[in-house]
């Protein structure tokens, strides 16, 4: 057990660096069936008494958080329990969110949760934010001890801690087929103290030796989800010839270290910088690698097979996007390839009302809409326009200090006024920046960049006073809907 390597996750709290995912309990009851409760606890038994005592689920892993629950009423302290709250799109109130942590609670057996970590479908819709902030209030509770994310991109990570939200960890696909965290997410997580916890290490098990020298399987040959989905993974890397380089690369590296090509993989993740944890799944009393995963703590990647893994690696073409981009925006790297397992569709951000006239008008709920008599935004015809916005959500001012935080929030919010008319950010052909002060002039451009640079709309920087207490950037922007 002293084999096994641990790190503070947070204050009070330290867990193996191998975390066990349950998250294939789901795709062992996908045909309806139950995973037998009693036995699959007692498959728990074995990882904890060989110091792999943490856990990590979610409240759509079909009955991880029951089974988890049931060890933990037997082994008071003995385990550590990370959960995922994944809700639908859509608002959800404070009583909302106190049921679901409520239930989680519940299944877990527990008067406080060690960490619930949550998902967001889309920064467009600012229901996201009232969610975490619910969070950290029944958090302040007692009735979670520590929170996180799962699939939060650099930019809205940054935004949570800028705006006084305390994360402790970010879950986020991190392999070496997969390197989106490599960048600008391990700086500010090394940054700001948050650890990364890998998923996908494995690819779901592509990282082994029974697929080297393997023909490319059809999906329709696939066993498992996670098969399914980092099979999606490999062909958007760049194919099947480019990840069988790579597996001969780790299988060198495996025999020159005497450990299986999967350890090989998932020791480069645990050597990364930032990464906390990586979450190996187990099939609780059907597949399990105990003893091999246990082996991971027993050596280290040499430099030859590092730079030769590494050489593997740089050919392969980058995953799109940011973290957790592949839950957000095509092209969606699932089982399913979309997002129809997830939920059905998604509501509007806004609220939009009809006239006068022919026009439309989305609504965001600020009490300056009222006041001064506007509209977040208008379509008419073709054309949309969007009101100059600030980093307002509700009573509280989005991103604390930061500039860039707070852009990255009025172009969110500017995203879902236009998706609540039926646009998308992509039809901006128009922007107007405004800025309070010169020195963030630089900082908000790059966002600007970021965020418009692959449509290159029509665009003005003003140096301006801004009115209301802690803005420092607002935003304007035109679209027409083709």
């Amino acid at each position: 057990m002293g084999n096994v390597e641990r790190i503070e996750l947070a204050p009070g709290l330290e867990i193996s660096r191998v975390l066990t995912g349950l998250w294939q309990v789901a795709d062992m009851e996908r045909d309806g069936g139950i995973v037998d409760t009693a036995a699959a606890a007692a498959e728990m038994r074995r990882y904890v008494d060989i110091g792999l005592t943490t856990f990590d689920m979610a409240d759509h892993y079909g009955s991880s958080e029951v089974i988890a629950g049931h060890f933990a009423a037997g082994a008071p302290d003995e385990a550590q329990f990370l959960t995922k709250w994944v809700p639908k799109p859509g608002p959800h109130s404070l009583e909302d969110v106190r049921t679901a942590v409520e239930t989680a609670r519940s299944r877990l057996q527990a008067d406080t949760i060690d960490v619930l970590q949550f998902h967001a479908w889309s920064y467009s819709d600012p229901a996201w934010l009232d969610c975490m902030f619910y969070l950290q209030d029944l958090r302040d509770e007692g009735l979670i001890r520590h929170l996180a994310l799962t699939n939060a991109d650099t930019a809205h990570l940054r935004m949570l801690l800028d705006s006084g939200i305390e994360i402790v960890s970010n879950q986020v696909s991190y392999s070496l087929l997969d390197r989106r965290a490599a960048g600008a997410m391990a700086e500010l997580c090394e940054e700001r103290g948050v650890k990364i916890l890998a998923f996908g290490t494995v690819a779901g098990g592509f990282f082994s030796e029974r697929w080297l020298g393997v023909a490319e399987p059809r999906m329709d040959q696939l066993e498992t989800w996670s098969q399914m989905k980092y099979k999606r993974f490999i062909d958007a890397a760049g194919g099947w010839v480019r990840y069988q380089e790579l597996l001969q690369a780790l299988d060198r590296a495996s025999e020159r270290l005497g450990v299986s090509i999967a350890n090989v993989a998932c020791r480069c993740m645990l050597e990364a910088p930032s990464v906390g944890g990586i979450i190996v799944g187990a099939r609780l009393g059907q597949s399990e690698h105990i003893e091999d995963t246990v082996g991971l703590f027993g050596f280290e990647i040499d430099e030859e097979s590092r730079e030769e893994i590494n050489s593997a690696v740089e050919e392969f073409d980058p995953i799109p996007g940011d973290c957790g981009d592949e839950y957000r925006k095509p092209p969606f790297l699932t089982a399913a390839g979309d997002l129809s397992d997830h939920f059905d569709e998604a509501p509007a951000p806004y609220p939009v009302l009809e006239g006068p006239g022919d026009r439309t008008r989305a609504l965001s709920g600020t009490v300056w809409e009222d006041l001064a008599g506007f509209s977040r935004a208008v379509r008419k015809g073709d054309r949309i326009f969007i009101s100059g916005t600030t980093a307002t959500h509700r009573d509280r001012l989005i991103g604390g200090t930061d500039a860039g935080s707070q852009a990255h929030f009025c172009l969110d919010k500017i995203e879902g006024a236009i998706q609540s008319l039926g646009g998308t950010l992509d039809d901006v052909v128009r922007t107007r920046v405004y800025v309070a002060n010169a020195d963030d002039a630089a900082i908000v451009t790059r966002v600007h960049g970021v965020r418009l640079g692959h449509i290159q709309p029509a665009n003005t920087l003003v140096l301006a006073g801004l009115v209301g207490d802690g803005y420092l950037v607002e935003i304007e922007a035109e679209a027409v809907v083709d």
